[in-house]
């Protein structure tokens, strides 16, 4: 239906007038067919990390009186990640837990971001050799290489950023996480 109405666009001006915003999250790496997805039609525009400056904005938002100190400590750990920051800052706002608190649990399964951290695992499970290269990249000291499509569907999955040609954790989190889980696993 999506591409339908694209399509239509193109032929009468009505369908001109209409404009479709689809958001979607790659967390889950779905192989789709191209030629029958709505995902590859438009234009994509990918939510960037949110910068330091965003992140205080949003702590005040949240009516945290927190000093440059602490909001760095919080993108120390998880970058500018748009979901892990209004995750951890609607927490602290409520009062369910700590920055401190928050940084000392946040690579554990008692930490706040565990379901999100186990959905990222269960999905490298699924999918063996994209684990094996997170994996690869989680040990690593500095970014790394690796085979273009694998670059591609773990960046999709949000796992890692990518740094010239190679890649690395998209956070410390991550990192963090991933290597006491590949420790044990």
């Amino acid at each position: 239906m999506l591409r339908a109405w694209h399509e239509e666009a193109k032929n009468h001006q009505v369908w001109q007038k209409l404009r479709l915003i689809v958001v979607h999250a790659t967390e889950v790496y779905i192989p789709l067919n191209t030629n029958q997805s709505p995902f590859n039609v438009g234009l994509p525009v990918d939510l960037p990390e949110f910068s330091l400056e965003q992140i205080t904005k949003l702590a005040a938002l949240h009516h945290l009186t927190w000093n440059r100190e602490q909001i760095g400590e919080l993108q120390a750990l998880i970058g500018g990640h748009p979901y892990l920051v209004r995750l951890a800052l609607y927490h602290l706002a409520k009062g369910d837990v700590t920055l401190p608190e928050l940084l000392a649990k946040a690579p554990t399964e008692a930490g706040l971001f565990r379901d999100h951290l186990r959905g990222h695992w269960w999905n490298l499970q699924q999918h063996p050799q994209l684990a094996e290269a997170f994996i690869n990249v989680v040990r690593a000291e500095q970014a790394i290489a690796l085979e273009p499509a694998i670059l591609f569907k773990l960046h999709s999955l949000g796992l890692i950023q990518l740094v010239g040609n190679g890649a690395q954790p998209r956070c410390d989190l991550y990192r963090q996480y991933f290597a006491e889980v590949i420790g044990h696993g």
